[in-house]
């Protein structure tokens, strides 16, 4: 089950500070106090980071080694060196070509660039420099983005008779290269160490040629962005100068990723420019992103922005395509462990990452993902927050062939051979090392729902703009019970309510309509938004998830057994079901583990009857994805149960009707009924025609997708669960239609109750 937890945890004596601190600037309490657990905490650290500016900017001469660069490339100026700029091939490295190749334009440099393809590897590598010599022959050579843990390369190029620079912002090796080193990480004066490779590329553009290096803010915005480093301290000054040069004249290199005359933000950046550059590299064509960048002709321009658009839609693709096919290796593999380990020879090396982390996501534990060469296997290893993949490789680096990376995410070489041994230690070592706590999904909000001061707080926290890493959207948390939630309208996934007298909108939050209507008590995580229309402001919130507490007490009311209804009406799966004890049930729960197994439960009382041992219960659907052994009572048709290996039914209701569980083998206590909750329901042939009278006088007010949505649309002064099975009962007997989400009633048709199959199967019941 996710877990709600507060962002930061405040002392007493912090809530003090943080009331005094909103006196002092007048801002809102929550306001201050979101900043204050965001290590802003003074009224000077407060009124800088609410005010981002360009004025604050760093000296980038405080950073070790810019003095030396700017006298070396002097130098090459006056003595006309060939100089050659060697970058990297994603949107970072880009962009920090970009603005290191036209800040030395400006400086008087014509210099050369080269980027490499991802399939020639990350960093500095003998086989590009030899093809570099071999073309320019460069006296000086300078890096972006790159170099910093190639001391053996950069001796290499020395070598060859060439001086070297490094700038670059990764983690520092034990040995740095002989070289002029440029980096916010060594420990110099420099007061920030969080710049990205484009940010160090134009604190170089400025040592070079002062402020008029600030017209490329708008580069390294994108990359600063796009590289997920911090927005914090210099690196949200460069991002909001950034996005107002951008907002106030984009640049025609990036101005057709752009939407209209929307306002740009961070976000726009992180969803609508950086992706079509990333492409670029994992397509095998990073220097097109560079000529984009690069070109003052507009239909080159032109030509290279439809390029990397239809590279973003073919990377799209090939991701999704990865995915479906690392999903279906999942599903035949099982979940059993702590960690997901796929490999396949048809996969690009260019997209594992991605894949890697949406499983990791999904899954809610580190996944590593390999492309076969030959005996060898190269992935990406991608980890939850929490959770330190590099030290749990470290701990099997006797049987990896090469591994490198962080807390976060890695690159891995393995022989085939002793993958199946990668997978076992790396599992044996989360088990030993964190609890199963580590794995739950957790939902982070700053705040609960305050409703006397949403409207000063939403205008505040417009001003922590731009968000991004280290600088999240705020969440909030509302509780609620049963609500009123209809579709923005017919057959969207989208959803629309009203809760704390706050107007919701949920994006594809169809799904969730049972558990939002149902009377069970839930949180709601949204996020607030000001948008304007017509000269007005409008504050709504954005659901982003729902949670609830699964425990067995949980008030589900009659809505389990209208889903219980609603799955009687579906053909039956094509499963082999096999009978089973109460007591051989018992003997499952009892040894099931911690992954892979679902019990279904249609009957809230059937959960009496068996030792759970805590196990977590889960209404409607899975709470997540992590396919831990859960109970799930009244599952909804459409839930996804694929991914389980095994499926053990606690009660029975008739027969199993769940598509997602075609071909798998379903075990059904057969000794316990789970349709005792349906024998409520009042099948007496006057009871049916009174609620069909009411439903063909109500009948143009029913709306929805199915009849689920239908029953709760429209009171017509029966139960929902009653109004449900009327309404089945009369469609399966043909007396009413939907017909693209309306009810329509069907005149002159001849029947019997008797002759609906739901109609006798609860008149069996009861």
């Amino acid at each position: 089950m996710k877990k709600i937890k507060r962002e930061a945890e405040l002392t007493a004596e912090q809530l003090n500070t943080v009331r005094s601190l909103a006196r002092s600037t007048g801002l809102c309490f929550q306001t201050v106090a979101i900043l204050y657990g965001r290590g802003v905490d003074t009224v000077e650290k407060i009124s800088a980071f609410m005010h981002p500016s360009g004025r604050r900017l760093l000296d980038p001469f405080l950073m070790s080694g810019m003095a030396e660069a700017k006298r070396l490339i002097t130098r090459a100026r006056d003595e006309e060196w060939e100089v050659v700029v060697y970058g990297d091939y994603d949107a970072d490295g880009v962009s920090a070509s970009t603005i290191m190749i036209r800040s030395l334009a400006d400086f008087g440099i014509n210099a050369r660039v080269f980027i490499p393809e991802r399939r020639n590897g990350y960093g500095l590598n003998i086989p590009s420099i030899d093809e570099i010599f071999e073309e320019y022959c460069p006296q000086l050579f300078i890096t972006v983005d790159c170099g910093i843990s190639n001391a053996t390369e950069v001796e290499y190029i020395k070598e060859q008779g060439a001086e070297v620079i490094i700038t670059d912002h990764h983690e520092l090796p034990d040995e740095l290269p002989d070289c002029i080193c440029i980096n916010p990480k060594i420990k110099d004066d420099y007061p920030y160490d969080n710049l990205c490779g484009a940010g160090v590329a134009f604190k170089v553009g400025c040592a070079l040629n002062g402020r008029s290096a600030y017209k490329y803010l708008d580069f390294a915005a994108i990359a600063t962005v796009a590289d997920s480093v911090p927005l914090t301290g210099e690196n949200r000054d460069i991002v909001a100068e950034g996005l107002r040069i951008i907002n106030a004249s984009p640049r025609k290199n990036y101005s057709g990723f752009l939407s209209g005359n929307e306002k740009v933000t961070a976000q726009t950046l992180a969803f609508s420019v950086a992706p079509k550059i990333n492409a670029a590299g994992r397509m095998g064509d990073a220097g097109s992103a560079l000529t984009l960048f690069l070109s003052e002709d507009d239909e080159e321009i032109y030509e290279y922005s439809v390029k990397l658009t239809a590279y973003n839609i073919e990377r799209q693709k090939c991701c999704d395509e990865l995915y479906a096919s690392a999903k279906q290796k999942l599903r035949e593999k099982g979940v059993g462990g702590r960690v997901i380990v796929l490999w396949d020879e048809s996969w690009n090396s260019g997209f594992v990452g991605i894949v890697a982390a949406r499983l990791c996501e999904e899954y809610c534990r580190p996944a590593l993902l390999f492309v076969r060469n030959g005996d060898m296997l190269k992935g990406s290893a991608r980890c939850i927050e929490g959770v330190n993949i590099f030290e749990a490789l470290k701990s099997c680096e006797d049987v990896i062939a090469e591994f490198g990376g962080h807390s976060q995410a890695a690159g891995v070489n393995i022989s085939l051979e002793n993958l199946d041994v990668l997978e076992r230690r790396l599992d044996e070592y989360l088990r030993a090392n964190y609890s199963a706590d580590a794995f739950a999904p957790t939902a982070y909000v700053s705040g609960g729902f305050e409703p006397n001061e949403v409207n000063k707080l939403v205008r505040e926290l417009e001003m922590l703009e731009p968000y991004g890493v280290g600088n999240k959207r705020p969440l909030f948390v509302m509780e609620a019970t049963a609500l009123s939630v209809r579709p923005i309208k017919a057959g969207s996934p989208h959803l629309t309510m009203r809760a704390g007298g706050l107007d919701m909108m949920y994006f594809s939050g169809a799904r969730q309509s049972a558990i939002l209507s149902s009377n069970i008590p839930k949180r709601l995580i949204f996020e607030y938004n000001l948008s304007q229309f017509r000269g007005r402001e409008y504050i709504k919130g954005f659901v982003r998830d729902v949670v609830y507490d699964g425990n067995p007490s949980v008030p589900v009311g009659e809505y389990a057994a209208m889903i219980t209804l609603s799955t009687l009406a579906l053909p039956l799966t094509d499963c082999r079901v096999i009978e089973v004890t109460h007591r051989a049930v018992q003997q499952a729960i009892d040894g099931c583990g911690e992954y892979g197994t679902v019990f279904i439960a249609y009957d809230k009382a059937t959960l009496g009857r068996y030792d759970l041992h805590g196990m977590e219960v889960n209404v409607f659907y899975p709470a997540d994805g992590k396919l831990s052994c859960i109970v799930l009572l009244a599952p909804c048709a459409d839930c996804d149960l694929s991914g389980y290996g095994r499926v053990i039914y606690l009660d029975n209701v008739c027969a199993v009707r769940l598509p997602s569980l075609a071909g798998k083998d379903v075990y059904v206590c057969s000794e316990i009924s789970g349709a005792k909750q349906l024998t409520a329901l009042d099948a007496d042939r006057n009871t049916m025609l009174s609620v069909f009278r009411s439903i063909s006088a109500n009948a143009p007010r029913f709306v929805g997708e199915s009849m689920l949505e239908m029953a709760v649309s429209v009171d017509v002064g029966f139960s929902d669960c009653q109004t449900l099975f009327a309404l089945m009962v009369f469609e399966e007997l043909g007396l009413i239609v939907a017909d693209g989400g309306r009810l329509r009633i069907s005149r002159g048709v001849k029947t019997q109750l008797n002759n609906s199959d739901l109609y006798n199967f609860i008149l069996s019941v009861k």
